[in-house]
């Protein structure tokens, strides 16, 4: 199964109001184990960085003056994706931002399956924060080098993320030979202990055993086992 671990950054929070992306960052799975395969591209937002989303991901107007604008990478950015599921964590916004930039320049929107990490680890850990630094924490994953936000470095981080969100290195690891075998899934939430149901054992007693009961029971003064 081939996935893509995605990520964007953005002059900001709303396409509809004219913000765009200014980075694309890939990192491709297959069988959730990391290829080693990624695309990466900082893009030529065609207007002006706010001071607060520079702020956040550290990429200034005139870094991106020179980089290509969004129909130059497209068809690039499109067949490294193919039709693979895309791993995104708040999927809504990165998609909302890739359809805006497909969509303005008269081509379809994205169809590809999409898993937000987000909503998984709200399913696993109801109450706790989901934010990617807090899984990072969460999972002992270092992310020393996220000083500021970065597409590909937050797929990397995310790519590593959900590998443990799945269930680790061996996500359809069932530990067979005990009563007991612990699954974890996609679908799975906190882990779940799934039993082997054994046949009954047959606990009739053996006739030297009988023998003692019946001498036992008569040297009980009014033994119940005898009003009957």
């Amino acid at each position: 199964m081939r996935e893509i671990v995605l990520d964007t950054e953005t002059t900001g929070i709303d396409p509809l109001n004219g913000d765009r992306i200014v980075e694309i960052g890939c990192v491709e799975l297959f069988n959730h184990i990391a290829t080693g395969q990624h695309y990466h591209a900082y893009l030529n937002p065609e207007r002006d960085m706010p001071a607060e989303a520079e702020a956040v991901h550290g990429l200034s107007s005139s870094f991106l003056s020179d980089k290509p604008v969004f129909p130059a990478v497209v068809g690039d950015f499109l067949d490294f994706i193919g039709d693979a599921q895309l791993v995104i964590h708040n999927a809504t916004f990165d998609i909302g931002f890739l359809n805006m930039e497909l969509v303005r320049i008269g081509m379809p929107k994205l169809t590809n399956p999409v898993v937000d990490t987000v909503k998984i680890a709200r399913k696993r850990f109801p109450g706790a924060p989901a934010s990617l630094d807090a899984l990072c924490r969460r999972f002992e994953i270092d992310n020393s080098n996220r000083t500021l936000h970065g597409a590909l470095l937050d797929s990397q981080l995310l790519a590593e993320v959900y590998l443990e969100l799945m269930g680790g290195r061996q996500p359809d690891l069932v530990l067979a030979g005990g009563p007991a075998a612990v699954q974890t899934g996609l679908d799975a939430g906190p882990a779940r202990v799934v039993r082997t149901t054994r046949p009954p054992r047959p606990h009739a007693p053996l006739p030297d055993e009988l023998t003692a009961h019946e001498a036992f029971v008569k040297g009980i003064k009014n033994a119940a086992w005898l009003a009957s």
